[in-house]
Formats: structure tokens, sequence, C-alpha cells
């Protein structure tokens, strides 16, 4: 009975963090042109979109370029953005990769700086894997890692390759209440949105902006997502008020029409008349022709400043 009542406890607890995530921008990460961090422009810019409305930040993410930033460069980022009076808790850090050893590097990281909440991604070598093995590198990961340390299951099958079932969710959800948190479906579908929403088992974040007035109706815990660079009051408003803000659902519809990340790249350039926004890191390339000129018809600075 007592372990009941302390595994309600932490469910308890786990859940209240996760309600107060609402709108978490997916940082863009600036690179300078030798295509180190550019550290004061992205605590300059996470600052921005926390006066501008969103509840909180996400460092490293999908739309951030985690995958190209090493481990000797993180804890850097991370004291920047606690320096520049980004509190730890609200960050959330977002980490991956296919050896278990790593991404525990990486999330030791974070908590030594006082970030507990972390964007976990499958690891996104391997294909073709069944739920017994990812349950089991899950597990695993959850082992060797701190207790302080909270997950929230990034599926994002376009991307990694490794979709999560729902019954790989309900289980590791049923088996470590206290350590995952929630999920984040940017997979993009409806479908497997309101699976997850309706199944009641877990906090559902939504990545895809589209559907966030949607699922905002059906119980959502808010969203970790591009377009709050951009529009993180708008996204609020999304979330508080379950209404489609239809401008800037056309928005994201020209953006995933081409690569997005130097889509939202350029148009931050546009954005802010800096066009240091622009510089990826390889091998990710500034969009050319066609690509690039669709952006730029529809996010000129005229248009957006």
């Amino acid at each position: 009975m007592a372990l009941e009542l302390g595994q309600a406890f932490c469910v308890c607890e786990a859940e209240a963090t996760i309600a107060n995530i609402g709108i978490s921008t997916a940082l863009l990460t600036p690179f300078q042109g030798d295509g180190s961090l550019n550290l004061p422009l992205l605590c300059e810019h996470a600052n921005g979109t926390l006066r501008g409305g969103a509840n909180g930040v996400t460092l490293f993410g999908t739309t951030g370029e985690g995958a190209s930033v090493g481990l000797n460069e993180r804890p850097a980022a991370i004291s920047a953005m606690i320096d520049s009076g980004i509190p730890a808790d609200k960050m959330i850090l977002g980490v991956g990769g296919s050896a278990i050893s790593d991404v525990v590097t990486q999330i030791q990281q974070g908590l030594q700086l006082g970030v507990t909440i972390f964007l976990l991604l499958p690891p996104y070598y391997f294909k073709d894997l069944n739920d017994a093995g990812l349950f089991e590198w899950y597990s695993r990961l959850f082992e060797a890692t701190d207790q302080r340390a909270k997950f929230i299951l990034y599926h994002i099958p376009q991307v990694t390759q490794v979709p999560l079932s729902l019954e790989l969710v309900k289980r590791l959800r049923a088996t470590f209440p206290e350590r995952v948190l929630a999920i984040k479906d940017s997979a993009g579908q409806w479908d497997n949105t309101l699976a997850l929403l309706d199944s009641g088992i877990i906090p559902v974040l939504v990545g895809d902006e589209r559907l966030l007035h949607k699922a905002a109706s059906r119980g959502a815990a808010g969203s970790i997502c591009g377009m709050a660079n951009f529009h993180p009051g708008r996204l609020r408003t999304i979330f508080d008020t379950q209404t489609e803000d239809v401008a800037l659902s056309e928005e994201v519809d020209v953006i995933v029409s081409v690569p997005i990340i130097p889509a939202l790249k350029q148009f931050m350039a546009a954005r802010t008349g800096n066009p240091g926004w622009s510089n990826l890191r390889a091998p990710l390339q500034a969009l050319q022709g066609a690509d690039r000129s669709v952006i730029a018809a529809h996010f000129s600075r005229d248009k957006v400043a």
C-alpha cells in the first residue's frame, strides 16, 4: 500500500509538471559563420519567445538541429541560457542517440545544471525494431539515469523511422509512471494523436501546430513546436481558446512544402533582418532555387516585419 501511495504521489507530481508546459518553443539554434554556436543570439531569442508568450523553451530538439550539436557543446549552451535569466525549470532538453551511454551523458549534463525534463528520441539508427527491443532500450536507459530525470517520449517517425506504437507507449507509461511524463506526437497524423488522447494513458503534446486547436479541445497538455519561434503568443491563444489560427496554419503549409529546418532558418533571417540566422550545420544546407523562392515569396521581410 505504501508503494502504491508513493507511486500515486509521483504520478500526480509528474502530471502537475506536464500541465505547466503549455507552449514550449522548439528553439532554432543560431550558428556563427564558422559553424560554432551563437550563444548570445540563442539566449536573446529564447528570452524573447518567453516574453512573447511561450511558457518555456526546448533546446536541441529537431528544429534546433540537436543531432548536430556535440556532447562537448551542450553544457555551455545550457549554462548560457540559465545565466541569461531562463530558469532551468522552464527548459526541456532534447536528447537522443542509439548508444544508451551517449544519451545518459546528455541527461547527466542537463541534471548537473538543474534541467530535469528531457525530450527523448528513440534509438534512431536501427530500423525495423519491435516493441520488445524498444522497451528494453528505454528500460535500460531509465535504470541508468538519476531518478530526477523525467522524460517526454518523442514520436516523430518521419524523421527517425522508429514509430512508437500505442501499445509500447502504454507499457512504458504503466511501468515507469514516475519517469515518463508525456509523449510529443510530431507525426502530423490526426488519427494517431486522437488515439493517444482518447486512450487517456498519457499526457499528449502535439508538434504540428495545425492540429493544436483540435488536440486542445480533446485535452492535450500543450505543444512543443517550431512556429513558437515566431508566434509564441498566437500559439498560446490557439491552445487557450481551442480555435484554429488559419493564417498560422497556412504558414505551416508553406514551410512543410520544402525542407523544414532550412525553411525556418530562412524565415527567421527574413523576420529579424539578421542573415546569420540562415546558417545551418552540415549536412543541412540552405534552400536553393524553387524551394528558396517559395519561402521568399511568403516570408519576405516586408511581409513579416
